[in-house]
């Protein structure tokens, strides 16, 4: 794997994981090896989708073993005929 794509995926890891300190120091790497701006928001902006997807699908199991009823739409359910990172 080259070092682009590992360093997008740890900006994107760190985003998902809210750690700030992993997410600065990936990304004083990132500007040394000239990646845009660009691309690292694309990667903090699929990071941040799956995330959502995640704390829904989080909140739906939370819910169901309370008892309740009520579920929230995954953006990345069959149902919903998308994926988190689209």
């Amino acid at each position: 794997m080259d070092e682009k794509t590992k360093l997008l995926i740890c900006v994107g890891a760190a985003t998902a994981a809210n750690c700030i300190p992993c997410f600065d120091y990936y990304y004083g790497k990132v500007e040394a090896i000239g990646l845009s701006c660009e691309e690292v928001l694309e990667a903090v902006e699929l990071a941040g989708q799956v995330k959502r997807g995640a704390h829904m699908a989080l909140k739906n199991s939370v819910s169901e073993r309370m008892g309740r009823k009520k579920e929230f739409n995954l953006p990345c359910s069959a149902e919903a005929g998308s994926t988190c990172c689209r």
